[in-house]
């Protein structure tokens, strides 16, 4: 059997943790429904698609998403077609977020002014002008994305580790860490063993902050969580319900 563990809203997590953005922290803390609350302030559609949409949107722009990007992208054209419509989306949001909008505004000062950005696990990232047909280009998106994807990446190398060791210390030859899909980890047990595995994944994932604090020196304040399902494959997996 496999059995499966996603974290929940990582990027999201994370954009809130690097920001220290206090409403996002809040809503994180408090569990609340992001996406859903976001659909209803900024107009973005009813039912589970504009649930979806502000989703998709808020991800976007955590990365660098334009105004010109949502009104040509046939998957946000049933919302609006109008470039003016899809500013005063994202002016709403930085307003509501304002700490994601002074993020933004600072590393990509530091980049330009260093010529790179740090996250809180070592890595570094190197920026400057680009060439393309249109001539060079600061690359604006990639400032953006790289520290939420890169430390979410880390993150998940934590809990993946200390999978790992957990897994080492019980008697379970068989239990096979196989892999790891963006921010989900992946183990192949006995089906006896379902439980106990999604259990180890569970704690490993809520450790990481404790991790980071232990490995990194840095104080990761959020919490991580996730949802853990097992199955025959990947395609029939069913939530396990954990303690």
């Amino acid at each position: 059997m496999l059995v499966n563990a996603d974290v929940k809203g990582l990027e999201v997590v994370v954009a809130a943790q690097l920001s220290n953005d206090s409403v996002l922290r809040q809503e994180i803390i408090d569990k609340e429904d992001i996406h859903g609350n976001n659909q209803r302030a900024f107009g973005l559609g009813e039912g589970k698609a504009g649930r979806l949409i502000a989703k998709i949107f808020k991800f976007r722009l955590i990365y660098g998403g334009s105004a010109y990007s949502y009104a040509h992208d046939s998957d946000f054209m049933g919302v609006s077609r109008s470039e003016r419509f899809w500013q005063e989306v994202i002016d709403k949001y930085y307003a509501k977020y304002h700490g994601i909008a002074k993020w933004h505004k600072d590393i990509d000062h530091e980049a330009k002014t260093n010529g790179c950005l740090t996250i809180p696990s070592g890595r570094y990232y190197p920026f400057g002008y680009e060439e393309t047909q249109w001539g060079l280009k600061w690359p604006d998106t990639k400032v953006k994305n790289y520290p939420v994807q890169g430390f979410g990446a880390d993150l998940v190398m934590l809990a993946r580790l200390e999978c790992n060791r957990r897994l080492r210390e019980i008697e379970g030859p068989s239990d096979l860490l196989v892999s790891t899909i963006h921010d989900s980890i992946v183990v192949d047990t006995p089906e006896e063993n379902v439980y106990n595995i999604g259990t180890i994944l569970k704690e490993s994932i809520e450790a990481v902050p404790q991790l980071c604090r232990d490995i990194w020196k840095y104080d990761f304040s959020l919490p991580l969580t996730c949802e853990v399902s097992a199955g025959p494959n990947k395609k029939d997996m069913k939530l396990l319900e954990l303690q």
